[in-house]
């Protein structure tokens, strides 16, 4: 079954409870959302609500994704860029799918519905993320359009002395 995609929607406590529930379930199953398992939902809230304080002064917007039976299945946050040079393009965070949903072509239809969110975003022109070396999420990216732009090596410490590369992609909307 396909996801439905929405944008900016509002933010209850289904929601935000469905988000952390996401979150800690996509880093258990060793997904590079910024937390190494185990992770707890309260570790994880201060990350979360950063997220919401964002997408209430309009600087960050929310895609979900939620499956037939309602339950949050997939997120990624967009971020405008604040710096006057760098306008022209936005940063999307913490790309999640649920591991139950994972195989069905979900990531591919998470990233696609993100670059037609932006493309409704006056003046943006491209999609940039970072993505963790290692695990060959520059692969999967690369195979949705985007482009490996950087690499910073070592970059990300997941544990001592398993440092990983910070790759940098980038996706243009036109």
């Amino acid at each position: 079954m396909p996801l439905t995609f929405t944008l900016d929607p509002s933010v209850d406590p289904a929601l935000r409870d469905g988000l952390l529930d996401l979150w800690a379930d996509v880093s258990h199953a060793g997904g590079a959302v910024g937390f190494v398992p185990p992770v707890t939902r309260e570790a994880i809230r201060p990350e979360l609500v950063k997220h919401f304080t964002a997408m209430a002064e309009g600087r960050t917007r929310l895609l979900v994704g939620h499956d037939e039976r309602g339950r949050v299945a997939a997120a990624a946050f967009l971020a405008f860029n604040t710096h006057r040079l760098m306008t022209h393009w936005v940063w999307l965070y913490t790309v999640m799918v649920h591991p139950r949903h994972q195989g069905k072509g979900h990531g591919r239809d998470l990233l696609a519905a993100a670059a037609d969110a932006a493309r409704t975003f006056d003046g943006i022109e491209a999609i940039r993320l970072t993505c963790r070396g290692g695990l060959g999420l520059e692969r999967f990216y690369g195979s949705c359009g985007y482009k490996e732009v950087g690499r910073v090596p070592g970059a990300i410490r997941v544990a001592p002395g398993d440092d990983r590369d910070d790759v940098i992609m980038l996706l243009p909307l036109t």
